[in-house]
Formats: C-alpha cells, sequence, structure tokens
C-alpha cells in the first residue's frame, strides 16, 4: 500500500486529539510531523498537548511550535469552555515530558518538508491558518508543491449550518481571518470540510462507550477527554457530539465524500473554478465562488480603498504611509469638496384669464 505523507496542523483541542489519532492509526499514513498553533489553547498549551501526545501514543512525527498570535492583532482568548483549562478535557496531564519541539518554526518546519518532498506532502490543517499563510508569505512556491490541502474550517450556511462564533462564522476563520483569506487566495489545491459536513457527522454517547470498550487504550483516552466536551454539547441543546477535525481527515481519506468545488492551480492561472454539476447545471449556493483579483504587496493600498464614506483613489504601488502623509493627496477631487446639485429648472407657467387671452391675439 503506498503511503501518503501527512503535515498535521493542529491546535489541541479534544476534537483535534480524536483526529491525531485517527491519523495515527491509519495504515496509509505516514504522519511526517505537527504543527501546532493558539486556538483551543494558548500557543504553549497547544504545543505541550502535541508533545504529550505523540510521547504517550509513540507517535514518531516531531512537532513544531507557530506563532502565539494572528497575523494582525492580539489572539482571541482560548476556548476553555469547551475543552477545558487544559485543552485536553482536564483530564490530569503530567507536569515533564521527554520530548522537545523542533527548534525550527512552525510555518519554516511546513516549507522545509514541502520542498524535501515536492508533490508528496498532504497538510491537514484543523486548526487557524496563520503557519499556512506564513509559508506561503515566506516561500509562495510551496503552492505548487504541495500534493493537497485539506482544511477544516467555513461556514457556509449549506443544509441550514452556520457560524459558531457569530451566525455568519467559523471559530477557525474567525480566528485569523487574514491567514485564512490569504491561504484560500492560494493556487494550491484546497479541500475545504465546513460546518455544513462536520456538524452533521455525530458521534453518539453509546459509539463512544463502545470505543472505550473495544478501542484499547486510545479508545479509553478518547472516551476520558470528551467527557467535557460532550458536557458542552449537552448544555448547548446537541445531544450528540460533533466530530471536527476528524472529517477533514475522513475527507482526505475517501476522496469519494468530497462534493465541493474544485480549486486547481490550472484553473487559477486560467481565471476558472471548477464546480461539480449542480441543481440546473449550478453549483449550491453555499460553493459559487469568485476569483479574487491579484493581492497588492504588504502594506500598499488597494486602487480604490474606501475609509468610511471617504473613497480614496491611490496609484498603483502607494503605500499605508503614502496615504498619512500631508504631502501626498490620495482623495479624489468628487471627495474635496461637497458634491452640490444644480439647481432645479423652473418650467414657466402659462398665462392665465382674460389678459392671457388678449396677449396671445
Amino acid at each position: 500500500m503506498d503511503t501518503i505523507k501527512v503535515i498535521f496542523d493542529t491546535d489541541p483541542g479534544v476534537d483535534d486529539a480524536m483526529a491525531l489519532l485517527f491519523l495515527h492509526y491509519a495504515r496509509e499514513v505516514e504522519l511526517v510531523g505537527i504543527t501546532t498553533t493558539f486556538g483551543n489553547g494558548r500557543i504553549d498549551t497547544t504545543t505541550w498537548n502535541a508533545l504529550y501526545l505523540t510521547e504517550r501514543f509513540g507517535i514518531d512525527a516531531p512537532v513544531a511550535s507557530g506563532p502565539a498570535t494572528p497575523l494582525v492583532g492580539p489572539a482571541p482568548p482560548p476556548t476553555d469552555f469547551v475543552h477545558g483549562a487544559n485543552g485536553l478535557g482536564d483530564v490530569p496531564l503530567p507536569t515533564t515530558l521527554g520530548r522537545k519541539p523542533d527548534p525550527r518554526p512552525a510555518h519554516r518546519f511546513i516549507i522545509d518538508m514541502v520542498r524535501a518532498h515536492p508533490g508528496e506532502i498532504t497538510i491537514v490543517a484543523v486548526g487557524r491558518m496563520t503557519n499556512l499563510a506564513l509559508a506561503l508569505r515566506e516561500d509562495p512556491a510551496i503552492a505548487g508543491l504541495v500534493r493537497a490541502i485539506v482544511i477544516m474550517g467555513g461556514a457556509f450556511g449549506h443544509n441550514g449550518f452556520h457560524g459558531n462564533v457569530t451566525p455568519v462564522a467559523e471559530a477557525n476563520i474567525h480566528g485569523d481571518p487574514l491567514a485564512a483569506d490569504e491561504v484560500f487566495g492560494g493556487t494550491w489545491p484546497i479541500t475545504v470540510v465546513g460546518l455544513d459536513v462536520t456538524q452533521r457527522t455525530q458521534m453518539t454517547t453509546d459509539y463512544l462507550e463502545a470505543l472505550a470498550k473495544d478501542g484499547g487504550e486510545a479508545g479509553q483516552f478518547i472516551w476520558d477527554i470528551t467527557r467535557f466536551y460532550v458536557a458542552f454539547h449537552h448544555a448547548a441543546g446537541v445531544p450528540n457530539m460533533f466530530v471536527h477535525d476528524s472529517s477533514a481527515d475522513a475527507a482526505r481519506r475517501d476522496p469519494r465524500r468530497d462534493r465541493g468545488p474544485r480549486h486547481r492551480p490550472d484553473d487559477a492561472e486560467a481565471g476558472r473554478i471548477q464546480f461539480p454539476a449542480g441543481r440546473m447545471g449550478r453549483p449550491p449556493l453555499a460553493h459559487r465562488l469568485h476569483r479574487r483579483r491579484p493581492r497588492p504587496a504588504a502594506g500598499a493600498l488597494p486602487r480604490h480603498h474606501r475609509v468610511g464614506r471617504r473613497r480614496l483613489e491611490a496609484p498603483l504601488g502607494a503605500t499605508v504611509e503614502d496615504a498619512a502623509r500631508p504631502d501626498r493627496d490620495l482623495l479624489s477631487s468628487r471627495d474635496r469638496a461637497p458634491r452640490r446639485r444644480p439647481p432645479a429648472r423652473r418650467r414657466p407657467s402659462l398665462p392665465t384669464g382674460r389678459a392671457s387671452l388678449r396677449c396671445r391675439r
């Protein structure tokens, strides 16, 4: 059986730990690395959890730590009300570990592995996409060297499922929206597994009990860490447990489950995105994507940049700093002075009465 080299980009996390074990026990997977990001815990917590999982279950894969914050702004608070204070359902964890993280930052580790194995690496990303965005910024050419990208994230409103942070935002996108925008704008092949998939994929308590009974040490561990996670779902009125991150790996394992649009590099270069045939020949509403215009250079203003109700027209190459300089006037002429409406033209009134009749004669 041919093996698939996988980098798991994650923020363990109860469901992340389940997905990691899923990958570890998949016979066709060669787990070549784990990169961590903030999200379900702070970066030191998620990295510690990844090291703990690799040490406890004998996972022979290096762990590289990512940044502690998104591309812009501070990190949002961790979702400890979902995953517990330690990220793994508050089960007891050791205070010391024998394993140490890889000295390279996560994005550099991704670049090195993709360069070392061109066309062979599949990246399964189930957290904030900060590491992928940083890798793409530092080495854009890796987009053509990866085998595939599988993302767990997004809320498309399909089948009645909406965001879990806001009505339109899912946590992994909401946690670093700029990184998500840059990753989705790349030319690498991406499969997106959103909440319309993961919230329909559920594990019942009976299933988890059977897993604890018949699944050995890993099955018992999953039962233990999901007690906190299941309690959160029950408190929210959800009878079963959503299976978020493992659904992304299921999409990787069985391509027949992929019913969404395919974004291929050759299609991107041609300015098209191919979709499977939908009803009346149209793709589902949730997957009607539009090709983005080329992104300006870092720090550059777009050609038309709106600030409040004003419209800035910046020459190509203008930067944000230029907009703040008093000697560079970036406002269009229509914005320099209020536009006055011309006075209405009055229609001449026709004369009335006897005098008018005498005038007409």
